[in-house]
């Protein structure tokens, strides 16, 4: 994946999966899955997986991840190679994201969106409107579709002129901005665990109690769903009515509690709390909204606790500055066992 993505855990999924073990017969529940970087791991390591997002974005791009040759045939197309290079043929489009995110907004607005080139912008057009035409037309598969939006959001965001968010563009273009947009196919094992895919608030999440679920929701005040709706609208394909100098789609009806410093420590209790789950992984950031004490005394009365320090890892870092002032933060695993006698005990 090529994504800089708020609170990613592509450098510890490989410690996460370590405290989580091999398969035991249920299913790896990725609640909050983000890019799919943990759901992966748990993936090669065995477990079937379903994983969920609040955002349509988070949930294909992860669902994708866990995808093999086998499940994306592309009969119809002849091959998932031969669908990509036909997606790179696609006649480009003055479609919405023309319309709304490069230049061409200054037409009817009164700013110059410049999130992609006119001629990224159009491709993008045309390839989502060629996917959503093969999907109509019954010649690719939901799964196959899928997977092909997954492909074209990496591509996209390969080529984005911003900082590795959504949430603003940058006032002159970057190097690879500039660069055409080409869809590249994913490196797909040819046979994966069963995967299923959900896109719901994590709290109507099903599960049930042989089954281990892994969270890993949002430690600060930024709201994924407005610094990631670009990706949020290719992902649906819709047009919804955008506002601002940055044309954000509307998307506090998805706004997250774990994102409130008041309300993130309930949020969590409630949620750890409400799962059927027997066995539950928390991850947290030494930077998030809830103290670690806090966290691991509420966690406390609902089973048994065992806190692990995973190790430190870069603040997110959207721009030089950002880099320079940035210090390291701390990755904790929590593991709540349920049915064990409630206590909290640090590794």
């Amino acid at each position: 994946m090529s994504f800089r993505y708020i609170g990613s855990k592509a450098r510890i999924v490989e410690a996460i999966i370590e405290h989580v073990g091999q398969p035991d017969g249920g299913v790896f529940v990725d609640a909050f899955a983000g890019t799919g970087a943990v759901a992966q791991a748990a993936s090669r390591a065995g477990w079937k997986v379903h994983v969920n997002d609040h955002l349509a974005s988070s949930a294909i791009m992860s669902f994708a991840r866990l995808s093999s040759q086998a499940d994306i045939p592309f009969a119809g197309l002849s091959s998932y190679s031969d669908a990509i290079a036909a997606l790179n043929e696609t006649r480009p489009l003055q479609g919405f994201i023309w319309r709304q995110y490069s230049p061409a907004s200054s037409n009817h607005c009164a700013v110059s969106r410049m999130y992609f080139t006119e001629d990224n912008a159009q491709k993008i057009d045309g390839m989502r409107h060629q996917i959503r035409q093969w999907r109509e037309q019954g010649v690719i598969t939901l799964h196959e579709q899928q997977v092909l939006i997954a492909d074209l959001m990496r591509a996209a965001n390969r080529i984005a002129n911003t900082a590795g968010t959504y949430g603003c563009f940058l006032s002159k273009w970057q190097r690879q901005s500039l660069d055409p947009l080409v869809i590249e196919p994913a490196k797909l094992p040819e046979s994966a665990p069963r995967a299923t895919l959900g896109s719901q608030d994590v709290n109507k999440v099903r599960c049930k109690p042989e089954d281990t679920v892994y969270l890993d929701p949002p430690y600060t005040k930024r709201q994924y769903a407005a610094y990631y709706h670009i990706l949020e609208t290719i992902a649906l394909g819709d047009e919804p009515e955008v506002e601002g100098v940055c044309g954000i789609r509307p998307w506090r009806e998805k706004a997250s509690d774990f994102c409130y410093k008041g309300r993130a420590a309930k949020a969590i209790e409630r949620l750890v709390s409400s799962l059927p789950a027997q066995r539950i992984f928390l991850s947290y950031s030494t930077e998030g909204h809830v103290p670690i004490e806090t966290l691991s005394e509420n966690l406390a009365g609902i089973g048994d606790v065992s806190l692990h320090s995973l190790q430190n890892i870069g603040r997110y870092r959207p721009n030089k500055a950002a880099s320079k002032a940035a210090s390291d933060v701390g990755e904790l695993l929590f593991c709540i066992d349920k049915t064990k006698q409630a206590k909290c005990v640090a590794a």
